[in-house]
Order: C-alpha cells, then structure tokens, then sequence
C-alpha cells in the first residue's frame, strides 16, 4: 500500500452538498479533457459523478476508447491502485491517470509480488527440468503492473473472471507456441486461487478438496511465505495447476453457512437462488446455484423474471445498487450474508479525495499520477494483448486497437 498525504482541512469540512457541487463545477471546467471512472465497488456518493462505471478492465477498455474519442488528457479513476495501472496500460502515453487516494490498493494483488513470482518460476523450472513440462502462467486482471509484466515476459496471460475458461484452454494447448511431441502444460495461475481452482474445476481437473482415492488431486497451492511453495519437487511436478495462495477479502467472508441460512429462510417462501462470484471459494461456488463475474450477476439480475428471489454472495455496495434497481421490477435481492462484505480499499476513495484530485488538475498541479515503466507496460500489454486476441467473441478476431479493446470484454 502506497502512502497518501492528509487532505487540507477545508475538504473535510465540506457538507456533502458542498463537495458534490465542486466536483460537477470541476467536471463541467475539464469538460472533454476529463473522464471519470467508477468501478462497481463504489460508494454510491463517489459513482454518482462517474462518466464510465464498470468492472476494472471493462473500465480501462471503455475508458481507453472514449479518451481516444474525446480527446481527453485526464483519467480519474475512482478504483484501487492495479486498476489506475491497468488504466495506464491500456491507454495513450498523451492520457495521465490519477488515482484520488494512493492507499487505495488491493489486498490480492498485494499478495503476488515480483519477487516472489520470480522465486517461484525458479523453483518450478528446477523441479521440472527434463521433464517435458511447459509452465504457462496465467494471471488475474487483479493483479500488479509487475506481475502482469512478469506473465507477459514468460509467455503467459491476463484472464478475467468472465474469460478464464477461454484463457486456461489456450494455456493448455500451449500458449502461443505449439506443443512438442510428449510435452505436457503445467499452469501458474496467479494471484487468486478461489477463481483459479474454480476454473481448473469446471475445466476437469481433480482439486485438492475433491480428491480421493484413485483420483489424486491434480491443483496445489503455492505459498509464496514457504520454501518452495510449500511443495517438494515431486508436488510441483504432480500438480497440473499450480494455484497461488491468493485471496479476495471481500468474497472469502462468504462461506456455506451462508447459503444454508438463506435457503431455509426462504424455504417456505418459494425458495430463493443463490449467486456468487467465482473468487468465492470452491465450496461456496459448488453449494451456489449460479456463479459469475461482476457482469454476469448484473446482467442475471437485470434478466431476472418478476416474484423471483435472489442472494448475491459479492461486494455491499453493488448488492445494494442492484436491489434498489430490481425492486422496481419486483425482483427481491439481498446480499448472501449479513456480514459487513465491504471492499474497505476501495472506500478510501470519497468525495473529498475526488474533488482534491480534480482540483489538482484544473490549477495545473496534478497529484498522484499513476505511471507504469515503459519496459514493464510493454510485457504487461502483451500479456492483456494475449488474452484479447485468443478469448474474442465469435467472428470478431483479433483485437487490433485500444479502441476496439474496448468493445471485447467484460470483467
């Protein structure tokens, strides 16, 4: 996490009111040199001003095609730290991106560091040696500038939680480069091992929870704090995919408990379906009725028939958003537990740290510009170029633009 300054004393003694009218004069000042972005995860009084709202890479790939379109000089991007980097990535060297409080990280992408990911390559390529094994690395969106530079410059991949499917069935066939007579993939999937054993799950392989025997588990965990991962070479050569111990905080709060209480509650009431995000765990995901990326659970529920019930095992603030919009409809959405299932980073972005931000900009004194290196941007576009040119929805090819990018995905 990265240190951010205390604001000057007059923001925090705005009134709500006060700060909202200062972002809108701001915003209509910037006019088309600005883009605001918000991801889902926002407080409502912060995603009220965005100009895109999205998921993390749909944001950087919408954002990246409007400031193309508009011209726009500025990003602001109302998200945590990976995904202003992502943002930088993905768009012209001419568009800066501000990220309105530093601390704004990411505990998951914190947990998968450069350094570690170069040891562990290290450790794999030993244990592995002649034995006609490829390591193809895939990593989450949700992930460092560094460690997606690092994929990109081993070969690997980006993947989403909506296209990590698509991405394992290319790793599998070998990456980009054919594979040899007998040689055989073994995968690194980084930094989240919920979405990563749930995809190699509905891909086939036998995970550690559901081995028995004669059905050796064909996933291990990686524990970059243990020698080794934690593994001895024969481990790491018996694993199919090797799962980084990685996690999201907001989606490990839910567990099965969870989704028992809620279908006895609404046992006698025509029952109720659960929906969850695929960085839930595996148990959570198998007890679920339906699981999916951020867009999936909006789109389900925008698709949702009226009378029908709906439990969504993801972040607070999008719940809420969705269950507002849905009973109009008369569809009813709650959250799966009663948990405080916050993204508490992602908080630190408020009013007065966006109006801050704007102001820097509008007098010339822009603060906390997010700027990733050239040479680790370049491996990191490769990575995400990766991903978009081998998952393209059917009879759209190859994603050859930023601004096309922006028309590819969904997180």
């Amino acid at each position: 996490m990265l240190w951010q300054p205390a604001l000057p004393d007059r923001y925090l003694r705005m009134s709500d009111d006060e700060l909202a009218a200062g972002i809108r004069a701001r915003k209509a000042e910037l006019g088309s040199r600005l883009l605001v972005l918000g991801h889902h995860y926002q407080q409502d009084d912060v995603v009220r001003h965005a100009d895109l709202t999205g998921d993390s890479l749909k944001l950087s790939q919408m954002a990246a095609a409007e400031a193309e379109r508009r011209g726009s000089e500025w990003i602001v991007f109302c998200g945590v730290h990976f995904m202003a980097e992502t943002a930088d990535i993905l768009t012209a060297d001419s568009v800066n991106v501000v990220l309105p409080d530093l601390s704004a990280g990411c505990s998951m992408a914190d947990m998968a560091q450069y350094d570690d990911a170069v040891e562990a390559w290290s450790a794999i390529e030993r244990a592995t040696a002649g034995a006609g094994v490829r390591v193809v690395p895939i990593t989450y969106v949700n992930s460092s500038a560094a460690i997606k530079a690092f994929v990109g410059a081993k070969g690997g991949a980006c993947c989403t939680s909506s296209n990590a499917s698509q991405v394992f069935d290319w790793a599998l066939a070998g990456g980009d480069r054919p594979l040899a007579t007998g040689e055989r993939v073994k995968i690194l999937f980084l930094p989240d091992q919920h979405l990563g054993r749930n995809t190699a799950k509905r891909k086939g392989f036998v995970t550690e929870f559901d081995a028995a025997p004669g059905k050796p588990a064909q996933t291990a965990l990686w524990n970059p704090k243990r020698d080794r991962g934690g593994l001895t070479d024969e481990g790491i050569r018996a694993a199919d995919v090797l799962l980084w111990a990685g996690h999201c905080s907001v989606h490990k709060m839910f567990r099965t408990e969870h989704v028992d209480a809620v279908r006895a509650e609404f046992a006698d009431r025509g029952g109720i379906t659960v929906i969850v995000h695929p960085e839930c765990s595996q148990d959570v995901v198998d007890a679920a009725d339906l699981s999916g990326s951020t867009e999936h659970i909006i789109q389900t529920i925008e698709r949702a028939e009226p009378g029908s019930r709906w439990a969504i095992g993801t972040e607070i603030h999008l719940v809420n958003r969705l269950a507002k919009a849905a009973a109009a409809r008369d569809v009813f959405v709650r959250i799966l537990s009663d948990c405080q299932c916050l993204c508490t980073t992602m908080y630190r972005i408020d009013p007065q740290h966006l109006l801050w931000s704007l102001d820097c900009i509008a007098e010339g004194k822009p603060a906390n510009v997010v700027r990733v290196h050239p040479e680790a941007k370049a491996q990191a576009r490769l990575a995400l170029e990766r991903m978009l040119r081998n998952t393209a929805p059917a009879g759209q090819g190859a994603v050859k633009s930023r601004a096309a990018a922006a028309a590819a995905f969904v997180d």
